[in-house]
């Protein structure tokens, strides 16, 4: 008796990381199951795995700005970045060189960009928001002066990366899964990790107890400039040529949507990878739908633009109710 009494009394509770994401993964949900009613193509295997792979560039960009803004940082400049590095590394495969060469030197000007970026916030103390968008503006430019306003083709030496597969699971994703769970170990079980959150809770506390926070931040603008050198070698591949207008500034903002609709904190102090992925999956799944329904394109920039205004409120919401 006493066993079925204390049956009656328990209460069914979700784990914090699930029911901390239940409503985004429901609309999540909600949208693949309208798409499938309305498209014949959307669940059907090859659909769904060049959504991922499309995904997969995002995913990357998104997993190390989650680790950027837990530290209370921001960088709207990694859409540039990309879009620099697709020029350059088309440029140096189009003149011969080899593959493996041309993929360094993407990561590690991604990562001189990233260097810039953090040397200017912490050195001369300006504001992350002005400093990744005016390198944002420089970079576009950049990318405009390396292809001199034409496309540059990268021939097939990345076309293995860009439709490989291994197991049906893309080379691209498989990429994309490794960033994703180094950045969700990084947050959760390195002291890197913990010391990013606790500069974006309280940068002075943070430095107070004995956290080196200027050299913090650099590291973490030159980890996300190295992952931009990467997601633009992926992106290279998958679109074989560098065009005008490749990547820039709609793909940063993008990105930045995804992180925001995932949960991670704009102030910094509390973020979450796992979010972060359902926010790029949920772009990714509403942008194959414009294209699957035969919407206008320009009605994809709308969308990414409201949800993550909407997102941006509730994030607000969120951490007023928690002061």
């Amino acid at each position: 008796m006493n066993s079925i009494g204390l049956s009656r009394t328990t209460t069914l509770r979700l784990p914090p990381a699930l029911g901390r994401h239940a409503g985004l993964a429901a609309v999540l949900l909600l949208i693949c199951l309208y798409l499938s009613l309305r498209s014949e193509v959307f669940a059907t295997t090859p659909n769904v795995v060049n959504v991922l792979r499309q995904v997969a560039v995002m995913a990357v960009l998104a997993a190390g700005l989650t680790v950027l803004m837990a530290a209370g940082g921001l960088d709207f400049s990694l859409g540039s970045q990309v879009a620099v590095v697709v020029a350059v590394v088309a440029r140096l495969l189009e003149s011969g060189a080899h593959v493996v060469v041309a993929s360094i030197c993407g990561v590690l000007l991604g990562a001189v960009f990233g260097l810039v970026n953090g040397l200017v916030v912490t050195v001369f103390n300006v504001a992350p928001f002005v400093t990744t968008l005016a390198t944002a503006t420089v970079l576009d430019g950049a990318a405009l002066i390396a292809m001199q306003g034409q496309s540059v083709s990268a021939g097939g030496a990345l076309t293995e990366l860009g439709t490989g597969e291994v197991l049906g699971i893309p080379y691209l994703l498989l990429i994309a899964a490794v960033v994703i769970a180094g950045a969700a170990a990084t947050l959760r079980w390195t002291r890197f990790g913990r010391d990013a959150l606790a500069i974006g809770g309280n940068a002075v506390a943070a430095r107070l107890g004995g956290i080196a926070v200027p050299r913090h931040t650099v590291a973490l603008y030159v980890a996300n400039g190295m992952l931009a050198g990467l997601a633009g070698i992926m992106l290279l591949s998958r679109l074989g040529a560098a065009s005008p207008g490749t990547a820039g500034l709609h793909l940063e903002l993008t990105v930045v949507a995804a992180v925001v609709i995932g949960g991670t904190a704009l102030h910094g102090g509390n973020a979450t990878v796992a979010g972060t992925v359902l926010g790029v999956l949920l772009l990714g799944v509403v942008a194959n739908g414009i294209n699957l329904l035969q919407i206008d394109s320009f009605y994809q920039s709308v969308s990414v633009g409201v949800v993550l205004l909407v997102a941006a409120v509730v994030n607000q919401l969120r951490h007023r109710g928690r002061h």
